[in-house]
């Protein structure tokens, strides 16, 4: 039987009910955020989960930080099971949590000071802080800026902060739910840039979590939920040839991948499934010199 510390999140059955009540407190209306969820994670992938916004990502990403704990099913992450309270600080020592909005996330006057918050939280010895701090802002390309006020940083600046400030804590995994929804366009580049590089150069955990279809196209493995539930998944290029079934859930594909595929419904013998526009121009080039 595959032993449970082999996957870094591993859900199954993971189901949670809010309740609505009215102004009495008498329950009017059971909702179901999350129902029957089953998920896997391996330490170092990089995972992307998508959805509308109100599908259960955020849900689903704040009972791997334990800030949720199950209706019903399993979640174990790092081998602890989210529902027994004595495992509640490991976990989020395991799995740090990055923010829609940094300045939700960002308490301190002062870059170092922010970053430092976290490790000195968990008791971190102080000369050990501070090698965390600067190792955590250099892997984000942040150190310049120790010393500034997060105040006088651009959006994307600010994100990177907030990543430094859980990388400090040194978790397994890192869960980002939308951290670049609030950026513009250069500021998501060098937030998502930041955190391939983490995952990659450092073999962090990554579970992304946005509704930017082109920010998981380099994923490993990609989850797709609506209603509550995992309603497709597999590596991108299985899941973006699936244009149509996408549509039916209000879902869009990738800028190129929809191209492709208007392009291939013209006639044309393309592939499904194509991420990037090398591939589409390489296919082209191959449909010219037949």
């Amino acid at each position: 039987m595959k032993s449970i510390k082999q996957m870094m999140i591993e859900a199954r059955g993971l189901s949670h009910e809010y309740f609505r009540r009215d102004d009495d407190g008498n329950v009017t209306e059971i909702v179901n955020a999350l129902s029957g969820v089953d998920i896997n994670v391996k330490p170092g992938q990089f995972i992307a989960i998508l959805g509308h916004n109100g599908c259960g990502k955020s849900t689903l990403a704040k009972h791997i930080n334990v800030l949720l704990t199950p209706s019903d099913g399993t979640l174990y992450v790092s081998g602890m099971d989210v529902k027994d309270e004595d495992n509640t600080i490991d976990i989020r020592r395991n799995a740090g949590m990055v923010f829609q909005n940094p300045d939700n996330q960002i308490i301190a006057s002062i870059v170092e000071e922010d970053v430092a918050f976290g490790p000195e939280n968990i008791g971190v010895e102080t000369d050990e802080i501070w090698k965390r701090v600067e190792k955590s802002l250099k892997s984000v390309g942040m150190l310049e800026y120790r010393d500034h006020s997060p105040n006088r940083l651009s959006g994307g600046q600010k994100q990177r902060v907030a990543i430094a400030g859980v990388m400090a804590m040194q978790p397994k995994c890192i869960i980002l739910d939308e951290a670049t929804a609030m950026l513009d366009p250069v500021g998501r580049k060098e937030v998502l840039s930041a955190v391939k590089e983490l995952n990659r150069e450092k073999h962090v955990t990554i579970l992304w979590i946005t509704h930017y279809m082109e920010e998981v196209t380099e994923a490993d493995y990609i989850y797709v939920m609506d209603k509550g539930k995992i309603i497709m998944e597999g590596s991108p290029k299985g899941v973006f040839s699936q244009v149509e079934l996408l549509r039916e859930h209000r879902l869009s594909v990738p800028q190129i991948t929809e191209l492709a595929f208007e392009l291939k419904e013209e006639g044309l013998p393309l592939p499904d499934g194509i991420l990037t526009r090398e591939e589409l121009i390489e296919e082209l080039n191959k449909c010219r010199l037949s």
